[in-house]
């Protein structure tokens, strides 16, 4: 699946895009001027994003990979 297709995918369930997601999270703490806010683990957003969402977890990675400033899959 594309980096792409999971975003989509997640908007089909969750109603939320990609902004909406870094809104969020940067309201949680995990960012901080459209980045990821420093100390920030993959496992804490992605607890949120199951708990919140009842997203899965390779969807809960693509949001974190989002809000590490990835485009596609396999950016850092």
């Amino acid at each position: 699946m594309s980096f792409q297709a999971y975003l989509d995918n997640i908007k089909t369930k969750t109603g939320k895009g990609p902004e909406d997601f870094k809104k969020l999270a940067e309201k949680k703490g995990f960012v901080k001027k459209g980045q990821l806010a420093e100390g920030t683990k993959a496992g804490e957003i992605v607890q949120w994003l199951k708990k919140d969402f009842e997203l899965g977890h390779g969807h809960a990675m693509a949001i974190f990979a989002l809000l590490k400033g990835a485009k596609k899959v396999g950016d850092k």
